[in-house]
């Protein structure tokens, strides 16, 4: 089973709770309609699940995470929505359980980035369409920043280290394309996106998420775990994040990369 580098801590949801099918799958909304299936890969606390089962309704969404506890949030918030066209199921992308060309869409948000086997789980994927299959993850070498506070270095530099100890990629946007060619796929159209933090209540949240996700999540433990970090130095990348969200002038970006494949 794949290391999730992040963890479920409340500082991670606090991020991802943030994700909707506007802000996080503009490039595959054109090519949804009612009455469509749609298995949601990785679907995390089903914030964009939830958008899309919307839009797919009364078409049937199935939801999967690798583990029990990742899914209970999940099913909480659809619960939440009153969704009724949802169900979640415990699966491994690597080996989807589904028959072949089982759904009309296959998404996935943010999670190639995190597998040992990523063109391994494109193949799965696209086995079970019968459709399209959507992918957007981001690219974190990719991402841009002012000021350029040492202390972000430090946490760009750490990230890396720590993800590909996990067997991850954390570069995975540029990328996706020569995945999904390596996976077999007819077509494949690519495309870029980006999140834009700059206004004061955006770069307080996302300053301040990443303040407590570097000292209290996963990513903590396991920078510590493997020798990459003391906790002092994940004090100063936490110092670092509140300096740079309290200044006037910060300003964030992250690059994505988006795949739309099929045959």
């Amino acid at each position: 089973m794949p290391i999730y580098t992040h963890g479920h801590h409340e500082a991670v949801l606090r991020s991802h709770r943030s994700r909707t099918a506007v802000n996080s799958a503009a490039y595959l909304l054109p090519h949804l309609r009612s009455g469509l299936s749609l298995l949601d890969v990785g679907s995390g606390p089903a914030t964009i699940t939830a958008d899309l089962a919307e839009i797919v309704a009364p078409g049937r969404v199935t939801a999967i995470e690798p583990v029990a506890d990742a899914l209970a949030v999940g099913e909480s918030y659809v619960a939440e929505r009153n969704l009724d066209n949802v169900r979640f199921e415990i699966a491994d992308v690597h080996t989807l359980k589904y028959a072949d060309n089982s759904f009309d869409v296959v998404h996935a948000h943010q999670v190639l980035q995190h597998v040992h086997d990523p063109v391994g789980a494109l193949r799965e994927m696209r086995r079970v369409s019968r459709g399209v299959v959507a992918v957007r993850d981001c690219d974190y070498k990719s991402m841009a920043w002012y000021p350029e506070l040492p202390a972000l270095d430090e946490w760009m530099a750490l990230y890396q280290r720590v993800a590909r100890h996990n067997s991850g990629e954390p570069n995975a946007g540029r990328r996706l394309l020569s995945w999904a060619n390596a996976a077999g796929f007819a077509e494949v159209t690519a495309s870029s996106s980006v999140w834009c933090y700059a206004s004061r209540a955006e770069r307080e949240w996302w300053g301040g998420m990443w303040a407590d996700r570097i000292l209290h999540t996963a990513i903590a433990e396991h920078a510590v775990e493997y020798g990459y970090a003391t906790p002092a130095d994940l004090e100063r990348i936490s110092a670092g994040w509140r300096e740079w969200s309290a200044d006037r002038d910060a300003w964030f970006t992250i690059t994505h990369g988006e795949i739309l494949c099929s045959g």
